[in-house]
């Protein structure tokens, strides 16, 4: 009877992707940073090719963008930072969070060896990007938290871009920065690097956020902050493929390294190979579905609604946005 059941499930997820069209494009979007790196490896590898005759990635340079590829329907899969995605959710918009993939990606860097924590920049000045948005929120929220002022207790000068920030220190126009991989690793890799390391001064690691901030609210030292959405009505089965080859396609980028860095350095050259390669050890990236990261969402969810509502659209997302 068993083998009957299984026999029928088998028959019915053959005929259903049988009965699926390709779709003549499929439109994967993301931002420079980790998280839209398995794309790339999903378009070179043609990983989606039963189910697209053409998959092609679009990347978004700043918040403003996402929202706008969003509202205009323009990607059918997005990465895209958790909170966004909440906020567009609680808006109407038809977004629905497909997993969770990026827990740690958020690092100050700096010129002085001696700061180790985020404390230990009160009244420095730190080059900021996405004024509003997630490195900005969760720095935010860790200062406050360990009864800091962000606005008082530091100059922030806000960027567009983590390169921005990135530029800033390497021209030493800041002496700390907040980036997100692999901005940071290019930092460290350009500054020992002939000519600069003759008129730039090292550059060190500093504070985790993401340990900051398991540390300030007593939880793991990870946070659910960027994962894969689709927009508008996609396909379930074209869905269920995406997803498939999404959690191996971060595999192979986590375990082929130096593979990983020629890979996206050929669709994103401004990302060099070496300081792809060196970011994947320093970032946390595992693949959990949206629905079984659902509370670790809402722990984050709430601290930035109990801070500023707006942030999420006003309040958490009911169950819909879950997949």
């Amino acid at each position: 009877m068993l083998k009957k059941i299984l026999l029928m499930v088998a028959l019915a997820f053959s005929v259903q992707a049988n009965e699926v069209k390709k779709v003549d494009t499929l439109v994967l979007s993301g931002p420079m940073a980790s998280v839209s790196h398995p794309l790339l490896r999903m378009i070179d590898s043609g990983a989606l090719k039963d189910v697209a005759k053409n998959v092609k990635f679009v990347m978004w340079k700043s918040p403003d963008e996402l929202r706008a590829l969003t509202l205009r329907g323009k990607a059918n899969f997005i990465a895209v930072p958790t909170n966004v995605a909440a906020n567009l959710y609680n808006k109407g918009v038809d977004i629905k969070l497909q997993n969770v993939s990026v827990w740690g990606i958020l690092g100050m860097l700096t010129r002085d060896k001696n700061k180790k924590t985020l404390a230990d920049f009160k009244g420095c000045e730190i080059a900021m990007p996405f004024r509003g948005d997630m490195p900005d929120i969760v720095f935010q929220e860790i200062a406050k938290k360990e009864g800091l002022n962000p606005k008082k207790d530091f100059k922030i000068q806000y960027v567009s871009s983590p390169i921005d920030a990135m530029q800033m220190l390497i021209m030493r126009r800041v002496d700390n920065a907040l980036l997100v991989e692999p901005a940071i690793s290019m930092a460290l890799r350009k500054t020992h690097s002939f000519p600069l390391k003759l008129i730039a001064p090292d550059l060190y690691r500093s504070a985790d956020l993401q340990k900051e901030w398991g540390e300030v609210f007593h939880v793991e030292g990870k946070i659910p902050q960027a994962g894969m959405a689709t927009i508008g009505k996609v396909n379930p089965y074209i869905v269920k493929r995406f997803n498939e080859e999404y959690a191996k396609a971060l595999i192979w980028y986590k375990t082929h390294p130096q593979k990983a860095g020629k890979l996206v350095n050929k669709y994103i050259p401004m990302l060099t190979p070496e300081a792809v390669a060196d970011s994947i050890s320093h970032v946390q990236l595992n693949d959990v579905r949206a629905k079984d990261a659902q509370k670790d969402l809402e722990f984050f969810f709430d601290v930035l609604k109990n801070n500023n509502p707006k942030i999420i659209g006003g309040k958490l997302p009911d169950g819909g946005f879950y997949r």
